[in-house]
C-alpha cells in the first residue's frame, strides 16, 4: 500500500557519493532504534547490501542513465513489511522518495499511520531542494507580505501555477491563525507549500487583488498545479477539535494528491533492478553469441591446420581443440547459467508486481468492509460529537429500510450494514430527551439550560427570546420565547429542534 510519494527537484551540487552518504546518515541518526542498521560503513560500492533478512538497505546503480536508487527495508513482526525508497537521476537531477507499506502471509493489522520522510529534511538542511520556480521547497510557512502579495494573489487568480500544490491559510479576524501553520509545513514538506498572511490588514488589500475569490477569516485553499484538480476550499468552524480536523484534511488531500501522479520505472526501485537485469541478459546474450562465433572459426582453422599435418600431428592438435572446445562449453555452460539465474531474477521481480497489483486491490477490498473503516469516505462536515456522522447515517438507513420491500438485495444489504455497525441509536435518545425535556416547557429554567448545552447547544438571549445554536454552528438554529403563551409551545419547538439536528 502506497502511503507516501513524491518527486522532487534537486540542485547540481549533489554527487552520486553525498547521495548515498546522506542516505546513510539518514540511517544512522533515525530517532527510531528499530529502523538503524547496525555497524553500516560504505565502502564506495554503488552495488552492495547491508543487514539481514528483516532489516536491510540495498544499493544499485544503473549506469546508462545514471541513476542511483537506494531501498530500506524492515520487516515487522506483526507481518507488514516497510519500504522506504530513493531514486536519484542524475541526468534529470529529479529524486523520487516513495514509503510503501506491504502485508505477508503474517500479517495481523492494519495501521495507516505514517511519517512523512524525514530524510526530506535533509535535503532542505543541506541545501539540495531545488526552488519550485519563486518559492523555495521547505519544510516552513511562507509567509506573505505586501513586497510578496503579488505572488499569492496570482496563484489565486489562476495566474501562475507551482509544480507542487499551494496551501493558503488565511488569518482569523483575531490576526490568530486558525491551525499550526508551522506543523503543517513540516507534515507536508516537498509535497505542497504552505502560504501563510503576514496579518489581516494585507488580507484586505488581497482581497482587492483577488475580487474577493481568496479565502479569509481562517479559510484554507489548496490550489493544484494546471490542468491536474480543482481548487479546494476548507472553511473554517468556530468549535473545539475543529483545527485538528482540519490539520487532517488538508494533509490527506495533499497527500493522496501526490500519492496518485504516476511515476515512471526508472524512478522506482522495482524499475531501476528490471532495468539493470534486462541489461546484463542482453550482454549476456551478446557474449554468448561472440564466445559461438569465436569457437565456430577456431574450429574451422583448426580444420585447416589437420588437414596439412600428419598423423602426430593430427592427433595433437585434434587433442588440444577438443580441449580447447571443452573450455569454451565451460564458458558457454556459464553464461547459460547465468542467463537463466537473470531471467528468474525477472520472472520473480514480475509476480512481485502482480503480487502488489493484487495485494493493493484486496486491501482496499478489505477497508471498505472491515469495522473501523467507513464504506463511504468522510466529507467535509466535521463531527460535533464522537460517532455523530455515522449514527446519522444509520438512522437514515434505517428509516429507509422500514419502507423497502422485503426479500430484495437492497433491503438485505442495507439491513447487513446496520446489522455489521453497531448502531447506537444515539440521535434517537437525543431526540426523545429533549421531547421530554420539552414537554411543559414555560420558561428556561436553569435545568433545561443545563440539559441543553450538555446536549451541545448556545444559547443567548434575544431580546424576548432565547436563541440556540448548535454547536455555535450559524446553521442550526432555533429561537424559544422567553415566556411562552401557548401550552404547545413546549412540543412544537422540540418537533423542530429534532428536526433539524437529530
Amino acid at each position: 500500500m502506497l502511503l507516501f510519494s513524491t518527486t522532487l527537484d534537486i540542485n547540481r551540487n549533489m554527487t552520486k557519493e553525498s547521495f548515498v552518504k546522506l542516505v546513510i546518515a539518514w540511517n544512522k541518526d533515525s530517532k527510531y532504534e528499530i529502523n538503524i542498521i547496525p555497524d553500516l560503513a560504505w565502502n564506495g560500492s554503488f552495488h552492495t547490501r547491508f543487514g539481514n533478512e528483516d532489516l536491510w538497505l540495498a544499493i544499485e546503480e544503473y549506469k546508462p542513465e545514471r541513476i542511483v536508487a537506494v531501498r530500506h527495508e524492515k520487516h515487522e513482526t506483526d507481518g507488514s513489511v516497510w519500504d522506504t525508497d530513493y531514486v536519484m537521476n542524475f541526468n534529470t537531477m529529479k529524486m523520487c522518495i516513495r514509503l510503501d507499506r506491504s502485508y505477508n502471509a503474517d500479517a495481523i493489522g492494519i495501521s495507516p499511520k505514517f511519517s512523512t520522510p524525514h530524510f526530506i529534511t535533509l535535503l532542505e538542511q543541506k541545501g539540495y531542494l531545488a526552488s519550485d520556480d519563486d518559492l523555495p521547497v521547505t519544510r516552513q510557512p511562507i509567509y506573505i507580505n505586501e513586497s510578496n502579495l503579488d505572488v499569492l494573489a496570482d496563484v489565486i487568480n489562476q495566474k501562475k501555477y507551482y509544480k507542487l500544490p499551494v496551501i493558503y491559510v488565511s488569518k482569523l479576524f483575531t490576526n490568530d491563525d486558525p491551525i499550526n501553520v508551522e506543523f503543517l509545513a513540516s507534515r507536508v514538506k516537498g509535497t505542497a507549500h504552505v502560504l501563510v498572511l503576514d496579518d489581516t490588514e494585507t488580507g484586505y488589500d488581497l482581497r482587492s487583488r483577488c475580487e474577493s475569490r481568496n479565502e479569509f477569516d481562517g479559510g484554507v485553499g489548496i490550489y493544484f498545479p494546471a490542468g491536474s484538480v480543482e481548487h479546494k476550499r476548507y472553511l473554517y468552524h468556530n468549535t473545539d477539535g475543529y483545527d485538528d480536523l482540519l490539520m487532517e484534511k488538508i494533509v490527506r488531500t495533499v497527500t493522496l494528491y501526490s500519492n496518485t501522479h504516476p511515476v515512471e520505472p526508472l524512478y522506482t526501485w522495482q524499475g531501476v533492478n528490471n532495468a539493470i537485469l534486462r541489461d546484463r541478459v542482453a550482454s549476456a546474450l551478446n557474449e554468448k553469441q561472440d564466445a559461438d562465433s569465436a569457437r565456430r572459426k577456431a574450429e574451422n582453422d583448426m580444420l585447416e591446420l589437420l588437414n596439412s599435418l600428419d598423423e602426430e600431428e593430427k592427433r595433437i592438435r585434434k587433442q588440444a581443440a577438443e580441449d580447447a572446445q571443452a573450455e569454451a562449453n565451460k564458458i558457454l555452460d556459464g553464461f547459460d547459467n547465468e542467463l537463466q539465474y537473470m531471467k528468474r531474477q525477472i520472472e520473480e521481480l514480475s509476480r512481485s508486481n502482480e503480487i502488489l497489483q493484487y495485494e493493493n486491490q484486496g486491501l482496499k477490498s478489505k477497508l471498505d468492509t472491515v469495522n473501523d473503516i467507513p464504506v463511504l469516505h468522510m466529507g467535509d462536515e466535521f463531527e460535533f460529537y464522537p460517532g455523530e456522522i455515522k449514527d446519522l447515517i444509520l438512522l437514515v438507513l434505517s428509516e429507509s429500510v422500514a419502507g423497502t420491500q422485503e426479500n430484495t438485495r437492497r433491503s438485505d444489504v442495507v439491513k447487513d450494514i446496520i446489522k455489521n455497525n453497531d448502531y447506537q441509536k444515539t440521535s434517537d435518545h437525543k431526540a426523545e430527551e429533549v421531547k421530554k425535556l420539552l414537554k411543559s416547557y414555560t420558561g428556561m429554567t436553569a435545568p433545561i439550560r443545563q440539559a441543553l448545552e450538555d446536549m451541545g447547544f448556545v444559547i443567548t438571549e434575544d431580546g424576548k427570546h432565547y436563541k440556540l445554536t448548535y454547536y455555535g454552528d450559524d446553521r442550526y438554529q432555533i429561537i424559544f420565547s422567553k415566556t411562552p403563551s401557548d401550552f404547545r409551545t413546549g412540543k412544537n419547538s422540540s418537533q423542530k429542534l429534532n428536526k433539524m439536528v437529530f
